[in-house]
């Protein structure tokens, strides 16, 4: 009796149309995962060039630096007749000045003491600033000396303390809002620029 021979080895074809479907007996492929997509690196700002050390100097812009000379003097001369209003008009106080002008009136002489103290403050600043290397120094150390004096001078023109220690406080208050002021107008309009 013979015995019939192997079958051949049969070879799956798949069917039309189902190339991509995977093979029952095969396991499926892992999905394959796309990284985050990261962003480049932002580039860093390129510095800015500074110029050479040495070679900067301090400029003024004269526009608003004189504006506010112009309104310190408004509020010094507002000082002194606020002043003399309280010492002289309300605590019947004789205030003891110089009046350049002679105009015989204390408020009058104050006006323009007010006036040309903050003028030439301001003058002197501007020139400072200009000239030499720490304006801001100088110009402290001769507004309160300056101020000083002129707080004490009238006690060298009269006998009369009371009349003289009012002047001297009044004097004392003009001087300490000239320079104030002035400082606080040197901040906002100074800057340094390179030297040409």
């Amino acid at each position: 009796m013979s015995v019939p021979p192997d079958p051949p080895p049969t070879t799956r074809i798949p069917a039309a149309g189902r190339f991509d479907q995977p093979d029952a007996a095969t396991p499926p492929a892992p999905a394959y995962k796309t990284p985050p997509a990261v962003p480049p690196p932002t580039p860093e700002p390129l510095p800015t060039p500074q110029p050479a050390p040495g070679r900067l100097r301090p400029s003024v812009a004269a526009g608003p630096y004189w504006a506010g000379v112009v309104a310190t003097a408004i509020v010094a001369l507002l000082v002194g007749v606020v002043g003399v209003l309280i010492f002289e008009s309300i605590l019947d106080i004789d205030l003891v000045t110089q009046d350049p002008l002679d105009t015989g009136s204390t408020t009058a002489a104050y006006i323009v003491g007010g006036v040309a103290a903050a003028l030439v403050a301001g003058l002197l600043l501007y020139a400072l600033v200009l000239s030499t290397p720490r304006p801001r120094a100088f110009f402290g150390w001769i507004m309160g000396l300056g101020t000083l004096a002129v707080a004490l001078l009238p006690l060298a023109w009269t006998d009369d303390v009371t009349s003289a220690l009012c002047s001297g406080l009044v004097n004392l208050l003009i001087g300490i809002a000239i320079w104030s002021l002035l400082a606080g107008v040197l901040t906002r309009t100074v800057r340094m620029v390179p030297a040409s």
